[in-house]
């Protein structure tokens, strides 16, 4: 076992950041190593770690990540779970394993370790834009985002898992998240759809969109990692905007598209790897998604500091080098 990290004392009380070497983790344990101890578990690196975070390079599957919570028992203060796959070329069966075991493994250390609190980050998405949506969807809705987009069904699924779990183990502070789409240093299907220089639009369409500056999501799980807070929230950033809007304040020329075309030509180019944009992310530029953040606004006290034109440029920021592949651990 590695020794203590330099800033961490014997005694001090620990946070555990899962997924801490992605986009958003990084961020999220930049930003509390400031006021407290961070233990990240991720089995990829992270460069440029500060220096008093210690780091478990593990796979949340593995036997071994409960020695992180046996180490540190009875100092955990909270638990924040990023650690999601979204890489849509990866295997529905990798995605599956990783996603829901990898959660339910998380999970049963909190149980077992006494942790007293979780804050999982979930995504909107998982209400799914579909044509009969109300015109803001509530945390009561049902989640319906894998009847159009089976690659998110472990999505879908993890977040029942923390639902339930939340309602299972009042003992312990379970806080679900779901934010709509983040931006801002990310790589995921939004951000890479407005960084194209010409992007496509479907013929007819011009739904409206919610986006969220990724800083502001860090804003609101420090928010929820307070004690006393459970529950589900979404996150909403600045307000909603048409998608044409988007995309004349980022100068992008827009080709519109019949939607007959669209998906054929999307598929191939998908499978032929000439594009990140996979096509069932079609129907977000089709039809709305769009939810209600009062319930964050009102309880977590949360509200979006990045104004909407900072937030819909920040989508053009592509964030840091990818980080190398390694070998599970």
């Amino acid at each position: 076992m590695s020794e203590e990290p330099v800033g961490i004392g014997p005694n001090d009380p620990v946070v555990i950041v899962t997924g801490a070497a992605g986009n958003l983790g990084r961020r999220l344990t930049r930003r509390l190593h400031r006021e407290c101890a961070v233990v990240g578990i991720d089995r990829r690196p992270f460069p440029q770690r500060p220096k008093d975070v210690a780091l478990e390079q593990i796979d949340i599957r593995r036997n071994r990540a409960e020695n992180v919570f046996r180490r540190w028992a009875g100092r955990i203060q909270a638990v924040f779970h990023t650690g999601i796959l979204h890489d849509m070329r990866k295997p529905a069966s990798e995605h599956y394993s990783f996603n829901l075991v990898g959660t339910t493994q998380v999970l049963s250390f909190c149980v077992r370790y006494k942790v007293p609190k979780v804050v999982f980050l979930s995504s909107a998405n998982v209400y799914g834009p579909l044509p009969g949506n109300a015109q803001f969807l509530t945390e009561d809705a049902p989640l319906r985002g894998s009847e159009g987009f089976p690659m998110i069904r472990d999505l879908v699924a993890v977040d029942h898992a923390v639902s339930s779990f939340l309602w299972k183990h009042p003992e312990l502070e379970t806080v679900i998240l779901r934010p709509v789409h983040i931006v801002g240093g990310v790589k995921n299907a939004p951000s890479n759809y407005l960084r194209l220089k010409y992007v496509p639009t479907l013929l007819g369409f011009d739904p409206m969109v919610q986006i969220i500056h990724v800083e502001d999501v860090v804003d609101a799980m420090v928010l929820a990692a307070r004690p006393g807070l459970r529950g589900i929230f979404n996150l909403t950033g600045p307000g909603e905007v048409p998608l044409s809007a988007i995309l004349k304040e980022l100068g992008k020329v827009a080709i519109p598209v019949p939607h007959p075309i669209a998906r054929p030509l999307l598929r191939f180019l998908w499978n032929s790897r000439l594009t990140t944009f996979p096509e069932p992310e079609l129907d977000h530029i089709q039809y709305i998604c769009m939810v209600d953040g009062t319930r964050a606004r009102d309880v977590l006290g949360f509200t979006a500091k990045r104004d909407l034109r900072e937030t819909m440029h920040a989508a053009m920021d592509a964030g840091p080098l990818s980080i190398p592949r390694v070998r599970s651990q």
